[in-house]
């Protein structure tokens, strides 16, 4: 699907406002300044997210946190990051020396708790801007490579997802990681119309 420049600029601030609201709440985890950037946006089909992550990752395992969504709109969000970005995230969150022994068994809960912080500020944002009422899931965590995690048999055959590269920066180490916003056949369609009544209402 293609957006006009307006809807995509509109979807941009979105998106960055609901980043904004993970980052404050992550600052005051890590008591330390934490910026999160989200440089752009895309529009993808299911064959073009896996080609965009395997080009990306280049065969690296990716560790990724799920919340699902329904309400208004029906989807997942995940927030994805390859494997070593995870580890040195967990260990500044944890204070966990990477490579030791008590990193992984934390790491699961803790890239958890951050995916639902992240998610939740991004899904929250779109809730709160379009006022659009959605229900979320509990977080779940899943580890592998890209054919493993989003195999094509997931994916229903026109399903919309928007993918936002991000990055983490804090104690002077940035931290790559990826936003994916998988909408069900048809909710990507009320996603643009709540854009265009939003926009209609502000004018």
């Amino acid at each position: 699907m293609n957006l006009t420049a307006y809807q995509q600029d509109v979807l941009q601030e979105v998106v960055n406002i609901g980043v904004g609201r993970a980052a404050g709440v992550l600052d005051e985890m890590l008591c330390t300044h934490i910026r999160l950037q989200i440089p752009c946006i895309k529009i993808l089909l299911p064959d073009q997210l896996k080609d965009k992550l395997e080009e990306r990752l280049d065969g690296e395992r990716v560790s990724a946190v799920g919340l699902g969504f329904r309400g208004s709109f029906a989807g997942n969000a995940q927030l994805v990051f390859p494997t070593d970005s995870a580890s040195m995230l967990v260990a500044i969150l944890t204070g966990e020396e990477p490579g030791s022994p008590d990193l992984d068994s934390v790491k699961i809960g803790t890239l958890s708790e951050v995916g639902n912080i992240v998610l939740n500020g991004v899904m929250g944002s779109i809730s709160n801007v379009f006022e659009q009422r959605l229900d979320y899931s509990l977080p779940s965590y899943k580890e592998g490579t890209v054919d493993n995690l989003w195999p094509s048999s997931d994916f229903a055959p026109h399903a919309t997802i928007l993918l936002a590269q991000t990055h983490f920066t804090l104690e002077q180490l940035e931290i790559s990681g990826d936003i994916i916003l998988i909408f069900n056949v048809g909710s990507f369609d009320a996603l643009i119309k709540a854009i265009d009544s939003a926009v209609e209402e502000a004018l």
